[in-house]
């Protein structure tokens, strides 16, 4: 379980996040583990980063429409309140916002925020939180802020140094290879100096190696 709780969870076009959780949810029940993901999230996790795993795989995120922009304001301000100029820091408040809000509303909020304290929300979010709870949150932005960005650097971090993190590497290029795995590549050569292909080529071999780099589909410039 501790692997799954390591994994990605994201959406790409025509992804329905409520009946696809829903779908989860009833496959898991049908198999051999004898209990619901919720079940298991809950029994393998504890505080607030059980919380915030919670929240996220009820899906019960706001669905994208017209952007309020009174509400931006009120979110922006009740995250620099229940952080920056708390005494302590108000965890609810940003898993509250964080897991209900809508994607197109948290990036105005994001905006927003910057510009009320002068903090990027990533700032703020090492300075008041620590633990598995910073490493869910911060990847929450990420992947609200660009999919394909967020799993570029997580590509670039399953390769990067000794060893690779294969479980990762294969997780992403499978399930990415016909959604959005191009604009990956787009933010992998723009944000690291270096192409998916290219390293991917330099960190794998044999047949392990010609799959990914049938998969990647090719060299970026």
């Amino acid at each position: 379980m501790a692997q799954v709780l390591r994994g990605t969870v994201t959406d790409f076009p025509g992804f329905d996040e409520r009946a696809d959780a829903e779908t989860l949810r009833k496959a898991m029940k049908g198999l051999e583990y004898g209990s619901s993901l919720e079940d298991d999230v809950v029994g393998d996790t504890s505080g607030y980063y059980q919380r915030m795993l919670v929240v996220l795989l009820q899906a019960n995120r706001d669905p994208d429409a017209g952007i309020d922009e009174a509400q931006v304001e009120q979110d922006a301000q009740a995250l620099f309140q229940a952080g920056e100029l708390k005494w302590g820091t108000d965890e609810e408040k940003f898993i509250t916002i964080f897991g209900t809000r809508s994607v197109s509303h948290l990036r105005k909020v994001f905006d927003k925020y910057m510009t009320i304290s002068g903090f990027q929300i990533e700032e703020t979010i090492d300075r008041e939180t620590s633990g598995n709870l910073e490493q869910l949150l911060l990847a929450v932005v990420k992947s609200i802020r660009s999919i394909p960005a967020y799993l570029a650097e997580t590509l670039y971090y399953a390769m990067k140094g000794a060893g690779t993190d294969d479980h990762t590497l294969i997780r992403v290029m499978v399930s990415r290879s016909e959604i959005d795995l191009f604009n990956i590549r787009k933010e992998f050569r723009k944000n690291f100096a270096t192409s998916l292909y290219s390293m991917v080529k330099g960190d794998t071999s044999g047949d392990y190696k010609k799959a990914l780099l049938l998969l990647c589909g090719g060299e970026d410039d």
